[in-house]
């Protein structure tokens, strides 16, 4: 093929490999060598480039809002910052997103991996996937090789590579049904951020000081079944600790504008959680003391401590678009 022709295609791509002998072969947040699989379940080889978000490495789930923070400041200059994002959305439709895929070959033959993995959930997240597509990719990762009813798995049991008991071939990782839940969350699918929320909580009361693990091991919940701490998984660990906040954010909707001193939420709280009072709430130099209860369907607040004034109930994604798009005016 042409190299001017498919070059620009992959030109905003990121993508990895290790030179050394001994260094890591996979590089986002799924770090083991046996965790990027082809769909037959043999190892993929590096370089690779990634859809998903990673804290160490930012690869294109977060380098999508990064890039959009830098075109907002550059709006008002006309800077070419603004070209990136548009770029990188382009490149990330050769993903295969609407079959949830895992990553992309780098370099030579750039060839799709259509894995079903849970990596593809961050993108929702992020907001750079078209929410046509997102829906499908909803769709996929509830489906019942991807979601025990403990969370959703790194891996498609469907998969040959799939093993619960390993680390990242089909166990299921707080964190990363966190961000998962935050993506349906900005999706408008309120219920299915509950439900994420609600399995992980679930499974969290399995173990000791309900506290939860890293990662665990999850076969479809049943009265027979219960999740199982993986072996010399971390606890307490920051990931899973802070799944919780993201999975409570997730619910309550709260979307922090310290800029403009507000704070938007979009309440709806499931059944298994009727009433709940978040305290020491912080946004820049307010503090708020806010309880959420169910009335019926919906869901009511009352500040009980902070200016009532910089709290705003608001549809988040409708606000979190409007948030992200620098020709926005508020």
């Amino acid at each position: 093929m042409d190299r001017s022709v498919w070059r620009p295609r992959w030109r905003w791509l990121q993508e990895y490999q290790t030179r050394s002998p001994v260094g890591y072969e996979n590089m986002g947040w799924k770090d083991s060598g046996d965790c990027v699989v082809y769909p037959d379940g043999s190892l993929v080889k590096g370089p690779k480039a990634l859809c998903e978000l990673r804290v160490m490495f930012i690869v294109h789930g977060s380098a999508w809002p990064r890039y959009l923070m830098r075109s907002a400041m550059a709006c008002a200059q006309r800077s070419c910052v603004q070209r990136r994002p548009s770029c990188l959305n382009g490149s990330m439709r050769h993903f295969g997103m609407t079959n949830s895929a895992l990553c992309l070959r780098a370099r030579r033959d750039k060839k799709k991996v259509l894995t079903i993995a849970s990596n593809a959930g961050h993108c929702l997240w992020s907001g750079i996937v078209p929410r046509e597509r997102a829906k499908i990719v909803v769709e996929r990762l509830m489906a019942p090789d991807m979601w025990t009813g403990w969370g959703i798995r790194t891996l498609s049991a469907s998969n040959p590579a799939y093993n619960p008991y390993n680390y990242q071939t089909g166990s299921v990782w707080p964190h990363d049904n966190g961000i998962i839940a935050m993506g349906f969350k900005t999706l408008w699918l309120r219920a299915e951020a509950g439900r994420i929320a609600h399995d992980i909580s679930i499974g969290a009361s399995h173990f000791l000081l309900n506290q939860l693990p890293e990662l665990y091991t999850a076969f479809p919940r049943d009265e027979t079944t219960f999740p199982v701490q993986y072996i010399g998984a971390n606890v307490p660990q920051a990931w899973a600790a802070g799944s919780i906040f993201m999975l409570t954010q997730a619910m309550l909707g709260f979307l922090p504008d310290a800029p403009r001193n507000k704070l938007y939420v979009d309440p709806l709280l499931p059944n298994w959680l009727p009433d709940i009072t978040i305290s020491d709430l912080r946004l820049g130099r307010h503090k708020f003391d806010i309880r959420f209860w169910r009335e019926g369907e919906r869901t009511e607040f009352e500040v009980l401590n902070g200016e009532s004034s910089f709290v705003e109930r608001c549809e988040m994604g409708t606000k979190a678009a409007q948030l992200k798009d620098p020709a926005d005016p508020i």
